[in-house]
């Protein structure tokens, strides 16, 4: 596979499976105001990886589609960061039930677009006009997703006592997987390579400075980064990505030669 299929396929998968998380709030947002926000920052994610999808089956050819792409992978396949797929509570197993933890769903929001924002802003000169274009687009939706979840960081944080202690809690849960943006892969280093893709590590200092200012505007603690560094967008996943596959992919595999 070209270093640029590659590289599209890491930006899509973490669009579309961030997309689907957000999605799970539909009709569940704390308010109705949140609900539609969630639903309207799903639908930026979805519509980004779209882009990404389509212009990654024309680089593959053959009887790759946006579709096929999305719905028709398996776990190993996909190359999204593990932050993404976690579910919007704390540490369960995947199949584990708990209620929603807004906090959570508001501090990973944080933290990818705090990356992200950086990420389409660098994307924007890429070589592949194509995807430079797509950052273009994208960059204006995810200073939005940044200024929404950094607007609700704040709120939650320098709120009431519970909502900080769990907001707090979420942080402490999730800044760990943050540290899965800064280590290298070969699909990265292939798509720098050729001029197409971002050294995100090259990022981490513009990153931390956008987190540090949140989180002392919040009155929220930076935890430290440290442990296991998980290995998503290298293709091995939490158990998590396979129970969020089989409900976003379950209609289409059910029904592989419908159109629509």
């Amino acid at each position: 596979m070209s270093a640029i299929a590659n590289y599209l396929l890491h930006l899509a998968d973490n669009a579309v499976v961030l997309g689907q998380r957000n999605a799970e709030w539909c009709g569940h947002g704390p308010v109705i105001e949140e609900d539609i926000a969630l639903a309207n920052v799903s639908l930026d994610l979805i519509g980004q990886a779209r882009m990404l999808y389509q212009q990654a089956a024309t680089e593959l050819g053959g009887d790759a589609t946006e579709d096929r792409l999305a719905y028709f992978r398996d776990v190993p396949d996909f190359r999204n960061y593990t932050l993404l797929e976690l579910p919007h509570h704390g540490a369960l197993v995947g199949y584990a039930k708990s209620d929603l933890d807004y906090g959570t769903t508001i501090a990973r929001n944080f933290l990818y677009s705090a990356l992200m924002v950086l990420v389409w802003e660098q994307l924007q000169q890429s070589k592949d006009e194509q995807l430079a274009a797509i950052a273009a687009k994208s960059l204006k939706e995810v200073r939005y997703h940044l200024r929404h979840s950094r607007d609700w960081l704040v709120r939650l944080g320098d709120g009431t006592d519970e909502s900080h202690v769990r907001v707090q809690a979420a942080l402490d849960h999730l800044m760990p997987y943050t540290q899965e943006f800064w280590t290298g892969s070969s699909m990265e280093a292939a798509a720098v390579a050729a001029g197409v893709g971002v050294d995100v590590a090259a990022l981490k200092s513009d990153w931390d400075q956008l987190v540090d200012d949140a989180l002392l505007e919040a009155t929220l603690q930076r935890p430290k980064g440290e442990g296991y560094v998980t290995q998503g967008k290298n293709g091995l996943h939490s158990e998590h990505l396979g129970f969020l596959l089989s409900e976003m992919q379950g209609l289409a595999r059910s029904h592989p030669t419908a159109t629509w």
